[in-house]
């Protein structure tokens, strides 16, 4: 009868710490965990991320080719175009930048008053043309100032800082190459030149090149 007397007040406490668990064992009987993708489903979603990538690809090849020439390679500007917002033409920056190719307002007022056939800044196709087209700008303003190959560096540069700053940091980088600098060069004097957040643009400028690398392995 002591045993009985004993174990009889346990039998509640028992039940109740056991409660939670034994909860928790039904519910992941009635919900079992979903199944991850297989290999189909994994080659469907990568073909529909691409898919989504590959969205603008006729703007940039068809304002590419408007602005620098059948010969040049479209896949600069779709690199750019990653760098800058993800190819999210909704994107908008802490400043104010729009679009793809993350265009301030006045900048893209200015190509419009230019271009007036050119509809909203927030339209992709004229986002990317208007973007396409200041890169133009930018082009040539370096074309007698540096070597042909770091062009590339320079105009994107100067998209992300303006062509002030990088006109600056080229004068600076002058003196160390001895003649026309390269991009290295002004990687060297970059924490020397005032009123540029430096890292931002180096990185921008890296970041691209790694997009294009990118774009001509999926060739």
């Amino acid at each position: 009868m002591r045993s009985t007397s004993v174990v009889a007040p346990l039998v509640p406490l028992l039940a109740t710490l056991l409660a939670p668990l034994s909860a928790t064992l039904q519910a992941q009987v009635a919900t079992p965990a979903a199944p991850e993708p297989g290999a189909i489903g994994r080659v469907q979603q990568r073909r529909e991320a691409l898919k989504a990538e590959q969205r603008y690809d006729d703007t940039f090849r068809r304002y590419s080719k408007r602005y620098f020439g059948s010969a040049f390679d479209w896949r600069w500007f779709k690199a750019q175009g990653m760098a800058e917002s993800n190819l999210d033409s909704a994107a908008r920056s802490r400043v104010g930048a729009r679009g793809v190719m993350q265009l301030m307002p006045s900048t893209y007022g200015f190509i419009q008053s230019r271009r007036p056939e050119f509809g909203s800044i927030d339209d992709p196709e004229w986002n990317i043309a208007a973007g396409i087209m200041h890169d133009r700008y930018l082009w040539k303003l370096w074309e007698n100032k540096i070597t042909a190959e770091e062009r590339f560096a320079f105009m994107f540069g100067s998209y992300n800082a303006g062509e002030g700053t990088i006109g600056r940091a080229a004068d600076s980088a002058r003196v160390i190459a001895g003649g026309a600098p390269s991009w290295t060069h002004v990687e060297q004097v970059a924490p020397r030149v005032p009123r540029w957040r430096y890292r931002e643009t180096l990185g921008y400028v890296k970041k691209i090149d790694a997009n294009y690398a990118r774009l001509r392995r999926q060739r």
